[in-house]
């Protein structure tokens, strides 16, 4: 008998086949990757407490990591020019500052207050898509799923006992940056005719072009001169630890793009969808297992709610979409042009995070 199998394909008629022990595995990855990947961030800032240089680290491998699996043929991207590096330069700072916030959010604050955070976004963007680009108003079951999720976030942030202004100034920079990055930025670079490994190899290229700025702007260049000219031998045990540290959270930034491109060819968008929320709950819960960098109690009961929230929020969406247009044809499903928000990671595969 043979193995079951799932079959996508692109608009230009080709299809991709995944067996059942293949697709297994690629969701497997993802998921791990995905729910990992800001315990890891997270980790590595508590052990090398200097976001500016760890992310560009992390832009270093991702953009390198592109580049090198292009030359074995493992993938196609379009190739880098200054024309229009340029034009995409808008998009890639919003993508550098949504990064920068987000590190220096998990270096003040606990993961739960980044997903709080996070889980805050579709209710900005559907306020900014009703003002600013004349949206219909939600439904009454997306309205719902919006306060339930306004009302998990100040929840937590009443029964946060370790308020700190400064990581909940940097979470509020990340929020405005990454709600900008989704109603402006997302629809500004479809006109730029990238697949969708130009669009992570431009994304990182150009961050990392911007990195010595923030340096800079931060001082940051200063305080790790100073550790790495110190002569003190204990040191290199700690930089032995802060190497697999640093070196992890590359690897996995880069694992995620990948797993999330393939995951997302592999099975529907439904199962897609139901993967991300699945890795959110794990998140919280590894985080809640591993060690003592999380919320109270109390904190934790509106963090659920936050994500349950999220839950009725993309049960909303899928609904009203279902209801505004016919069900999309075999083909689109594993779409290249649907993946780009999986590439750039997040935890869950609805926004970016694969650094963060």
């Amino acid at each position: 008998m043979a193995a079951a199998s799932y079959c996508s394909s692109s608009p230009s008629g080709k299809q991709s086949c995944y067996g059942v022990t293949a697709t297994t595995s690629l969701v497997i990855g993802y998921a791990l990757c995905s729910s990992l990947m800001s315990i890891i961030n997270k980790y590595a800032i508590t052990k090398f407490n200097y976001p500016s240089l760890l992310i560009t680290l992390q832009y270093f491998t991702s953009a390198l990591g592109v580049c090198c699996f292009a030359k074995l043929g493992l993938l196609k991207h379009d190739s880098f020019t200054f024309h229009t590096a340029k034009k995409f330069l808008p998009a890639a700072t919003v993508f550098y500052i949504a990064i920068f916030s987000n590190a220096n959010l998990l270096r003040h604050a606990n993961i739960d207050t980044f997903i709080v955070f996070r889980s805050l976004t579709p209710m900005l963007v559907a306020i900014a898509d009703t003002t600013f680009r004349k949206q219909p108003w939600p439904s009454n079951l997306t309205f719902l799923s919006l306060v339930i999720i306004m009302g998990g976030a100040v929840g937590y942030v009443v029964t946060d006992s370790g308020f700190n202004l400064t990581a909940y100034s940097w979470a509020f920079i990340y929020l405005l940056a990454i709600t900008t990055e989704m109603v402006y930025v997302k629809h500004m670079v479809t006109s730029f005719g990238l697949n969708t490994w130009g669009f992570v190899l431009y994304n990182n290229l150009i961050s990392l072009m911007m990195s010595p700025v923030f340096w800079f702007f931060t001082g940051e260049y200063v305080q790790v001169l100073a550790f790495f000219t110190t002569n003190n031998a204990d040191k290199w045990v700690i930089r032995l630890d802060i190497i697999f540290a640093v070196t992890v959270s590359c690897v996995f930034g880069l694992m995620i793009s990948f797993f999330g491109f393939a995951t997302r060819k592999a099975i529907s968008a439904t199962g897609f969808t139901v993967t991300g929320v699945v890795n959110k709950f794990l998140t919280v819960g590894i985080n809640v297992s591993i060690w003592d960098k999380h919320a109270n109690p109390l904190g934790l009961v509106s963090l659920v709610f936050t994500l349950i929230g999220g839950v009725l929020y993309q049960q909303s969406v899928s609904i009203e979409t279902a209801d505004a247009s016919p069900p999309p044809p075999p083909s689109s499903i594993g779409d290249d042009s649907d993946v780009g928000a999986a590439l750039l990671g997040n935890n869950g595969g609805d926004s970016k995070d694969s650094l963060v």
